[in-house]
């Protein structure tokens, strides 16, 4: 058992105890064993229950009936199987003050069905795979390997899991949603994007490893970001003297899945894959601190014809991940670049490194302190 950062009971008891929440995560990240461990008092309702799946349909206002009290925490889990109940959500947010947290692993249908998003009136959460805070004995080349989804990290056979979860995904998410027209060219695409993880969206290249059209491939990947599964890196295009590139980066949220469908599995610690997969857990982290604590940072990358840097958080931070154990001056290049733009405030090379310091003005740091500073609130 973990003991997830994301704290919903203090959140849904903040300043304002009648705001409702939006909780998204992808499957199996564990929203339900959150709920069940944050919010014992809560009424709930879960969709995948075809029982109440069923009465809900073809009534919505049973939901009205079923609360008896206007002071009771309402959990609606898994939402998008049935947004139309969203009207009647909004109904009693207005008329009976209640306070709903509507949970989901995909706000693709709400969209695509033009569902009643309560007018603003709902704020949302994330929440994303296990983070190294939440680990105890924290195996990084586990990690690396096999992600960070708690079904998974647990389990003696990481990759049948991941195969499991894997076809779970593409069979609920997509197939039954009918989120694409041709699944088979689907699965093509989905693994020409696993093999170009952490890189940049090249709709040509794109096309011509998967066979599937540039302007298909375009839909394909907003299917994956409203499923969850996939999230762009934006371009950092502040900078004056080098003109940054304008193409995003594309990640997995999950390096396990991200291996798993690229078939890189297992990796091996002289790879360059394992690199890639570091930087990924490096971002993910970040993501992850970011969304739980609130912080309204951007995250971006930079990258010019000559000089690159793999991570900049709003206009204050900017990082480089290397996976390498011993400190390079050559390391600093694209950090010593964006310096002499002068917006920038704070540079870090995040490493294995098996001594720590500073070069210049860059500091360089062993990724395990840097993650211990990341989450006691020291980096951001």
């Amino acid at each position: 058992m973990y003991l997830r950062i994301l704290d919903l009971q203090k959140i849904l008891s903040g300043s304002n105890k009648k705001n409702s929440y939006f909780l998204f995560g992808p499957r199996a990240t564990g929203k339900t064993h959150l709920i069940e461990n944050n919010l014992a008092q809560a009424l709930v309702f879960d969709l995948l229950d075809d029982d109440i799946y069923e009465e809900f349909l073809r009534r919505p206002k049973v939901l009205s009936e079923k609360i008896k009290t206007n002071s009771q925490l309402v959990v609606i889990d898994e939402i998008q199987k049935l947004p139309i109940l969203l009207d009647e959500v909004h109904r009693l947010i207005e008329k009976r003050g209640i306070q709903f947290l509507l949970t989901g692993s995909s706000a693709r249908k709400l969209k695509r069905e033009g569902a009643n998003m309560l007018g603003g009136r709902a704020r949302e959460i994330n929440l994303f795979p296990l983070v190294y805070s939440e680990i105890k004995d924290f195996d990084l080349e586990k990690y690396l390997n096999y992600g960070g989804l708690p079904i998974v990290y647990q389990s003696d056979q990481p990759i049948e899991d991941l195969q499991a979860y894997v076809r779970t995904y593409l069979s609920e998410e997509i197939k039954k949603e009918a989120a694409v027209r041709n699944y088979e060219r689907f699965v093509r695409f989905l693994e020409t994007m696993a093999i170009s993880n952490g890189q940049e969206i090249n709709y040509a290249t794109l096309s011509s490893e998967s066979g599937v059209p540039a302007r298909t491939i375009e839909g394909h990947i907003e299917v994956l970001k409203d499923t969850l599964i996939a999230f762009e890196l934006l371009p950092f295009t502040k900078t004056v003297k080098r003109k940054a590139v304008s193409k995003s980066k594309f990640y997995f949220f999950d390096t396990g899945v991200a291996n798993f469908l690229a078939q890189k599995l297992p990796l091996k610690i002289n790879q360059t894959d394992i690199g890639i997969s570091f930087e990924q857990f490096i971002i993910l982290e970040i993501r992850a601190y970011l969304s739980y604590f609130r912080k309204v940072h951007k995250i971006s990358y930079w990258r010019t014809k000559t000089y690159e840097v793999d991570l900049i958080i709003g206009n204050e931070i900017a990082i480089e991940v290397k996976f390498s154990e011993k400190f390079k001056d050559e390391y600093s290049k694209g950090l010593v670049a964006l310096s002499e733009e002068k917006i920038v405030e704070k540079y870090y090379v995040v490493g294995r490194f098996k001594s720590e310091g500073t070069f210049e003005f860059i500091e360089y740091i062993n990724y395990i302190n840097f993650l211990k500073l990341l989450w006691s609130h020291k980096i951001v």
